[in-house]
């Protein structure tokens, strides 16, 4: 099922690369453009940037105005892949980051932030906080144009449950289902039954 495809393709996204090949990191004006193009057009100029300077690092490309955080393209990602999500995220997603870079396996990633949240390091937020992204093969990207985007859209939901929302907890195609149940990152994942092509501006 594409739903369930896709979520994994969120930790696939975040820590694969394509090994020893060369990476050329593009302009920030470049990387700005269309790591927001995830959000809907009238978020896109306030949202803050995080981007790859010429050596790899993720850096801020551009401080925001508004409540949407952007994580540009990384060229060593086996996929293109770009996302914005509500700053309430940013501490579990840059713990995220951390952990992805160290190496360490789901399992892991898990364990460690469970015992974050636990132990009040962070907190996940009070709220449902939304994540926009779409994935597209590396081969599909030309310029400035981007095909065969498959969206996937996250609303996080902390400890939601079925018996809490009233969501169903398995994969359903195209419509909401509760990702995690119970845990602190439980989240409703919605995936359009579409792919587009974006165009960055």
């Amino acid at each position: 099922m594409k739903a369930r495809v896709l979520a994994s393709l969120l930790v696939v996204a975040a820590s694969a690369t394509t090994g020893a090949q060369t990476v050329t990191y593009q302009s920030s004006a470049r990387q700005i453009a269309a790591a927001v193009t995830p959000l809907p057009e009238n978020l896109q100029a306030g949202a803050r940037v995080l981007g790859y300077d010429a050596g790899g690092k993720l850096v801020t490309l551009r401080p925001g105005t508004n409540e949407m955080v952007c994580i540009a393209d990384d060229p060593a990602g086996k996929l293109f892949h770009v996302a914005c999500y509500h700053k309430s995220l940013e501490p579990f997603m840059a713990r995220g980051r951390e952990l992805h870079a160290l190496k360490k396996s789901k399992e892991a990633i898990d364990s460690v932030r469970m015992k974050d949240i636990a132990r009040g390091a962070y907190s996940m937020p009070s709220k449902p906080a939304a994540l926009y992204q779409y994935f597209a093969p590396r081969d599909s990207v030309s310029g400035n144009t981007i095909n065969a985007a498959s969206y996937l859209y996250v609303i996080y939901m902390p400890y939601a449950t079925y018996k809490t929302t009233g969501i169903t907890e398995s994969p359903l195609e195209g419509g909401p289902w509760v990702m995690n149940p119970g845990k602190p990152w439980a989240h409703v994942m919605i995936q359009p039954q579409k792919t587009g092509t974006v165009t960055v501006k």
